[in-house]
């Protein structure tokens, strides 16, 4: 029974955390707040992630350190340095393994499927940001401080994406649901019970160390698709959806922080925005869990 450790308790270090415990591993989560999931393997601890000795301390024997964290978008220029700085500090003290809960945004807008070969192209500062992330990981692992690999998923079906924050709860009642995108071009949506899962694969498994892996994905579907496929096992009424225009959404914005953020990753919703997940699938014998289970899981 190794030490596993994970920074934050949000869906997916939650479902991390729960995988983990479930395999008989010992695990301890760290978050402001000393919350997390409930489980006899699982150890909740209160402290401050971007506080670099308590952090190591409280990495110190494991032979995995994840990081799980999700600051609010609008803040992710000033939480993330610190608390992205502090994870490599633990991780080179420790020897941990850094396996991080990374996502698509470094790529910035693609042409074409992203696979393990596009290049981390983003030019906006929150977008480069995770991708500088990555590059200091990288970095730092090429010189041998740290041993370090990534997963990259697109938006969650269950939780904290469009679909889960606009969509499920009007669908699911049967009412209109007013989408800030375009409804019928093709979207990878990513489960989050295969986020933990390739996590804990890819942390585990030396091949994976120094790269970054993208999360075995369903075949991309529209906002319609999605939609329609949700209330189909849901049992809810056909989906009525209206697409929202562009001055909109930049409206929205003026009032709603989280409303402004989505102007930045607009370009993911209007043209075709797919992950193809062949490589980690082929190399770590995974496969997306079946897409009515996880349309299932929302909330």
């Amino acid at each position: 029974m190794a030490l596993q450790v994970i920074v934050g308790a949000g869906p997916v270090g939650t479902a991390t955390a729960k995988l983990l415990a479930e395999r008989g591993e010992q695990v301890r989560i760290v978050t402001r707040s000393g919350g997390g999931p409930e489980h006899p393997a699982i150890e909740r601890v209160a402290a401050d992630a971007t506080d670099a000795e308590r952090l190591s301390k409280l990495a110190a024997g494991a032979v995995a350190l994840y990081n799980c964290a999700n600051p609010l978008y609008h803040r992710w220029l000033t939480d993330w340095p610190p608390l992205a700085g502090a994870l490599l500090a633990a991780a080179e003290s420790s020897g941990a393994v850094l396996a991080i809960a990374g996502n698509l945004y470094g790529y910035g807008p693609v042409d074409g499927p992203i696979t393990e070969a596009t290049p981390l192209a983003a030019t906006h500062p929150k977008l480069k940001l995770r991708a500088d992330m990555w590059r200091d990981a990288l970095a730092a692992h090429e010189a041998g401080r740290i041993r370090t690999t990534e997963v990259r998923a697109s938006d969650y079906i269950e939780a904290n994406s469009i679909f889960s924050f606009v969509l499920a709860e009007p669908l699911r009642a049967g009412r209109r649901a007013f989408v800030p995108a375009a409804l019928d071009v093709p979207h990878s949506w990513t489960s989050i019970t295969d986020v933990a899962r390739t996590l804990v694969t890819v942390a585990a498994d030396e091949r994976a160390l120094g790269k970054a892996w993208p999360v075995p994905t369903n075949p991309a579907l529209t906002v319609r698709e999605i939609a329609t496929r949700f209330t189909e096992v849901v049992g809810a009424p056909a989906p009525k959806l209206t697409g929202l225009p562009y001055p909109v959404l930049w409206a929205a914005g003026l009032f709603d922080p989280m409303a402004k953020e989505l102007r930045t990753t607009r370009y993911q919703f209007v043209k075709p925005f797919v992950l193809d997940s062949t490589i980690t699938e082929r190399t770590f014998g995974l496969a997306p869990i079946d897409l009515d289970e996880a349309l299932r899981a929302i909330p």
